[in-house]
């Protein structure tokens, strides 16, 4: 795991390369502004990168950077139908592994080809690094990703008379779910990471977990840019 000082160096020299690739797309005679306005979900790490960003500011004092901050639902809907209908409100926006694949192919997003020597695509995680790539062009950055995981309480599955089986299948979880379940003893079979709404109960890929208590499940998003609209 990262620590905080090494992942805000990681995310700032991401920002950093992001928004000057996307600077250089849309490039402005030098006595103009040039603002790059980018939406992303409200969680801690967008908080953080939103602070590391003056530093690219203070560098580049002719680039004003616009923030789009909203809740997970409303910034997958709002994004989607602005690029959809190329409606142009944003230059950078974070979403994804299921989008970007997708969103390459409609021409909706551009490959990621000028983030300078410095960025080394070699090393990120190749898992990651293939789920946000095209015929082998990254199409999004990413500065943290999460595994999908489900995990369950042995000593209620021992109570149950259930036992995991190596590949487990969805029905199976359902029906654990429901022998598990006891209402009156407050004791409920599953726990989903809550909202209603794509994203925020999590899509249907997992990995199984054994433990003592129960865990939300959880993947991660991660920054790139839109074509000139």
């Amino acid at each position: 795991m990262l620590s905080v000082r090494n992942r805000e160096v990681t995310v700032k020299h991401l920002l950093g390369a992001l928004l000057g690739a996307v600077t250089l797309l849309g490039s402005t005679p030098s006595n103009a502004q040039t603002t790059l306005t980018i939406a992303t979900v409200n969680n801690g790490d967008m908080i953080r990168m939103q602070a590391l960003a003056n530093e690219f500011t203070a560098k580049n004092p002719d680039v004003n950077v616009k923030w789009v901050t909203l809740e997970e639902n409303v910034l997958r809907q709002r994004v989607t139908t602005d690029i959809a209908t190329k409606g142009g409100q944003f230059d950078v926006l974070t979403i994804g592994t299921y989008e970007v694949p997708i969103w390459a192919k409609k021409n909706w997003l551009i490959p990621l080809d000028n983030l300078g020597a410095d960025y080394d695509t070699a090393d990120l995680l190749p898992k990651i690094r293939d789920a946000v790539s095209v015929s082998g062009k990254l199409y999004a950055a990413p500065f943290y990703g999460e595994s999908s995981m489900m995990m369950y309480r042995t000593d209620l599955f021992q109570k149950a008379g259930l036992t995991m089986p190596e590949k487990p299948t969805w029905d199976f979880v359902v029906d654990a779910a429901q022998k598990l379940t006891d209402k009156p003893a407050g004791v409920y079979g599953i726990c989903l990471r809550g909202k209603a709404g794509w994203g925020e109960a999590r899509t249907v890929s997992m990995r199984i977990w054994r433990c003592s208590t129960p865990a939300n499940v959880r993947c991660g998003s991660m920054p790139l840019l839109l074509p000139p609209s």
